[in-house]
């Protein structure tokens, strides 16, 4: 089922570039929007007369200072969010303007303003702008249907780029009617200022042949570019289909892939299972020396009890026994008082004795030294 998945996004993919590549060989056959406009300048706000150049199949707008200038001056940029508006004010000043102002407005805060020769040139330049803000939105919103986040709009690209053809088809014809105009009053003003009120055929042939001969360049140089833009049509076309090609064979890399995952899955399922298995089993292995701890665990709880209750019982005797070393140190902290005590009588009597034995002692020698003289004098007596 992932494979057919895989093969239908592949399809739609193909399909997808396909479409696309329908769509840009179809705008190969764009109409250019080309004529004169007035615009101001972002600095100085001067105006000045340019050849602008609008592409309504990709939104692209040039302008040249003039029609067969060969290089671009600059760029109008806009998208499909850009305010784009006929302006009911006069910015530019002269009444013959009246109607005639462009207004363009961008996200990027940048403003463009513009004039063109009259009124209908000017709304064919504001209804082909129009035009070409569609086409970048279905642009916009068929990449968003190719890329997976938006509906499937590819149907209408090809749509708003014939209407954004036609438009600018239509509107080609009015500015080619307002320069046809501008022209007239040009030569119109010449003929007014000329001394004798009149101009030559000549002058006019000529002035004929310069604009025809410009429009032929410009056809030649238009030729030219749409040349090298179906040469780089084909160059994209055939990196698409290489793009479709990679795309494929992506798409059935991707599929073997998934082949091989979906088999590594299944093994890491089986695997998975037998693991489940041994798991139970451990776990109920476990459950039962839980419960063996459990039991191990309260008997523990009451040896400690029953040690602890040992252990108050020996805290009490000890308590006791601490009480009466106390006053057994303090009864012999009293004897030891006493024997101080009778020691020091002790010593004072016998120091008293010792002084009685010396005077006693001292009495003997006297009463031996008297006895002598008494024995010595009884003695010389006798003699």
């Amino acid at each position: 089922m992932a494979s057919n998945g895989a093969s239908a996004r592949v399809e739609d993919t193909e399909n997808s570039l396909e479409k696309i590549k329908r769509q840009l060989a179809s705008a190969s056959g764009r109409n250019l929007l080309q004529g004169p406009l007035l615009k101001r300048s972002e600095t100085l706000r001067k105006w000045n007369d340019r050849w602008v150049i609008l592409d309504p199949t990709t939104g692209k707008m040039e302008y040249k200072i003039r029609r067969n200038e060969p290089n671009i001056k600059g760029t109008i940029v806009f998208d499909a969010n850009s305010t784009i508006a006929l302006s009911p004010v006069n910015f530019h000043g002269l009444p013959k303007y009246d109607g005639c102002c462009i207004y363009i407005g961008t996200p990027q805060k940048k403003d463009y303003f513009l004039c063109a020769e009259t009124p209908g040139a000017a709304k064919a330049w504001v209804s082909t702008l129009h035009a070409s803000q569609l086409v970048l939105r279905a642009h916009k919103e068929a990449v968003n249907s190719l890329s997976g986040s938006g509906s499937s709009q590819l149907g209408t690209v090809a749509t708003v780029v014939a209407a954004a053809n036609s438009t600018a088809l239509e509107a080609t014809k009015e500015i080619e009617a307002a320069m046809k105009i501008s022209l007239r009053n040009a030569l119109g003003s010449v003929l007014n200022k000329s001394p004798d009120g009149q101009i030559d055929n000549t002058t006019i042939m000529k002035e004929t042949l310069r604009v025809k001969d410009e429009e032929l360049q410009n056809l030649a140089r238009e030729l030219r570019a749409r040349e090298s833009t179906i040469k780089a049509l084909v160059e994209k076309l055939s990196e698409t289909a290489e793009a479709a090609q990679a795309a494929a064979s992506a798409a059935h890399t991707m599929d073997e892939q998934r082949r091989v995952a979906y088999a590594e899955m299944e093994r890491l399922k089986e695997n998975y299972e037998k693991q489940l298995e041994s798991t139970t089993v451990k776990l109920r292995e476990s459950e039962e020396k839980a419960v063996a701890i459990r039991k191990e665990i309260e008997q523990l709880i009451k040896q400690r009890d029953s040690a602890v209750q040992e252990a108050y019982l020996w805290r009490t005797e000890l308590a006791k026994a601490r009480d009466h070393a106390v006053i057994s140190q303090a009864a012999v902290v009293r004897a030891e008082e006493k024997v101080r005590l009778t020691d020091a009588e002790a010593e004072a009597r016998i120091k008293e004795a010792e002084q009685r034995a010396s005077a006693a002692l001292h009495e003997k020698q006297e009463l031996l030294k008297y006895v002598n003289a008494l024995q010595a004098q009884l003695q010389r007596s006798m003699t």
